[in-house]
């Protein structure tokens, strides 16, 4: 399907002609949206921002779970030239209120459970909130609590034809704010060719058709889910389905038997914790299990057994199931491998709108990524006697710029169009991507040694009780800060409790006996040089981006 422009008012022209009867997005509790309804509904928010006086060129907000408007309303938003500012769900207040001076949004669509978090934000430029779920104006001053009596309040208009608006590829299209794990929040500038070509060349790793159901449980604020889950099915004519709530494992295994998706994309946590919480337990459940287990030709046998069940958990039709935002625990990906789950990887960042790199299900090779997508060049920037070096990435993907920052933007970008993305990887000989981590977060040994602290906590989160885990250096010294699993230490706990009179020393000395069990575990598993000397208890989780990363440049100080 070739378009003629690469920007999104042509993607919904294309596809609403071509699949105008298609089923296109909806809750998977209700819904029968087809792509001509959709069309008609972008032009109805597209004729009400008009009327509103948004001009191209103008900023406008989204705060929202994914939901279909969600979907509805970035097209609007592009239709009539404006600039959308997704703002991801997890972020706070401060940071919202910043996102919004920043960019100077004109108008903010948010959804009712995040209401709350705006409700009091006054900026110069913010003209207008709407209430996301049914595009019902909000009115200044209304109260929070009261946002589930908001009655409709804007009228959309389907009948009357837009004016002429042109919209070209090099126009910015979004403004994306990232997580920021170092704690520093950027706003990319994407624009509309970015993102199209992003979702066009996304089919060259894994056919898209109107054949296929998408089950969305990210937010539609992250390039990965807005790129992948929503432009990509809706350029090819697939289905998109939604939760209209947190997507709990309560709530989204009867959705997936539901929807049986073809597609679904995730980040690693979420597999990570169904493997963990689901799986692994039954592989140790006995003395009997867990030596079977450790024989390869019966491991490999109770995993694919596993991975059936996994498959019927999910639907029993997928042939998709992405992972990206993060590297993968190994333990988790070669369980899948030898489950015969169909995991793909992908790379990239929000400053590529965001696929660079990946494998389709099957073609994938443990830890790694794979190759550079069509249409995309990577290179190892100055490459050490093992090959690693930082990724460039070059292409009609990579960002026009971080919005308003020329000096952080030139520190990136290299004259000829070359990103300098802070990741630190290699190839092999097949041409083929691996990740070893960011650049910022690598620790220089006392020898001059490449430490490396994604990989000594990836060791620590697959010991026994522990959830997560962080690497940093203090004063010299190798510092791993763990957060056990608190339920599965509860029930360890209890028994203890029965047993001892001074339940409280017992307890301390439980703690401190798998404090030192893991200390052992993962100096005998990594070099000489990335020998912890250190072990703390983080009793707390560690406070996360809402895409699920912890955030490092919190715990710089660990003592």
């Amino acid at each position: 399907m070739a378009l003629d422009k690469l920007t999104l008012p042509e993607l919904l022209k294309n596809s609403c002609r071509q699949f105008k009867e298609n089923l296109s997005l909806n809750f998977v509790a209700e819904g029968n949206r087809t792509y001509g309804d959709f069309q008609q509904e972008v032009l109805s928010v597209s004729n009400y921002l008009l009327k509103a006086g948004i001009r191209k060129g103008d900023k406008i907000a989204i705060l929202s779970a994914a939901m279909p408007n969600w979907g509805i309303t970035q097209f609007a938003i592009a239709t009539v030239g404006a600039i959308a500012v997704p703002i991801l769900p997890g972020f706070s207040t401060e940071e919202i209120r910043n996102i919004l001076e920043h960019s100077e949004a004109r108008m903010l669509f948010v959804s009712k459970l995040l209401y709350k978090l705006v409700a009091d934000i006054r900026t110069d430029s913010l003209e207008q909130r709407i209430l996301m779920n049914n595009f019902a104006y909000i009115p200044e001053g209304y109260e929070a609590e009261e946002i589930e009596k908001l009655p409709p309040g804007i009228r959309l208009d389907n009948t009357t034809p837009l004016p002429e608006i042109d919209v070209e590829e090099e126009d910015t299209a979004s403004i994306i704010y990232t997580s920021g794990t170092t704690g520093f929040s950027k706003g990319v500038e994407l624009t509309q060719k970015n993102l199209v070509w992003n979702a066009q060349q996304c089919r060259t790793i894994q056919y898209v058709s109107e054949k296929d159901r998408f089950l969305s449980i990210l937010p539609l604020a992250h390039t990965f889910e807005n790129t992948l889950g929503l432009l990509l099915p809706l350029m090819f004519g697939a289905q998109v389905y939604y939760l209209d709530r947190v997507p709990t494992p309560k709530l989204l295994v009867p959705a997936m038997q539901k929807v049986r998706p073809t597609v679904m994309l995730s980040v690693p946590l979420v597999i990570e914790k169904i493997y963990k919480n689901q799986i692994a337990p039954k592989f140790s459940g006995s003395r009997t299990m867990r030596t079977l287990y450790a024989l390869p030709p019966f491991r490999k046998l109770l995993n694919r057994l596993a991975g059936r069940k996994l498959m019927q958990t999910f639907g029993g039709e997928l042939v998709f199931f992405g992972v990206g935002g993060a590297k993968i625990d190994p333990i988790v990906e070669k369980f899948l491998t030898e489950a015969k789950f169909p995991y793909a990887i992908g790379y990239g960042l929000t400053e590529t709108a965001p696929m660079s790199a990946g494998s389709a299900p099957f073609n994938t090779f443990l830890q790694g990524v794979g190759p550079a997508m069509e249409g995309v060049s990577l290179k190892i920037h100055e490459p050490d006697n093992e090959g690693q070096g930082e990724i460039w990435i070059k292409g009609p993907h990579v960002m026009k710029g971080y919005y308003k920052n020329p000096a952080l933007t030139a520190e990136v970008m290299e004259e000829d169009g070359w990103f300098r993305t802070g990741d630190l990887g290699s190839f092999d000989t097949s041409g083929r991507l691996s990740i070893r981590g960011r650049i910022k977060t690598m620790i220089l040994g006392a020898s001059g040694e490449n430490i490396y602290p994604e990989e000594i906590e990836s060791i620590i989160n697959n010991f026994r009780f522990v959830n997560e885990s962080l690497v940093v250096e203090y004063k010299g010294k190798l510092v791993a800060m763990v957060h056990f699993n608190t339920e599965e230490l509860e029930k360890q706990i209890q028994k203890l409790k029965k047993q001892a009179d001074n339940y409280k020393n017992v307890l301390n000395e439980y703690i401190e006996q798998h404090k030192k069990e893991l200390f052992d575990y993962v100096n005998s598993r990594v070099s000489n040089f990335s020998k912890l000397q250190l072990v703390m208890v983080q009793s707390e989780p560690f406070e996360k981006t809402p895409t699920q990363k912890i955030k490092r440049f919190l715990y710089n100080n660990p003592l």
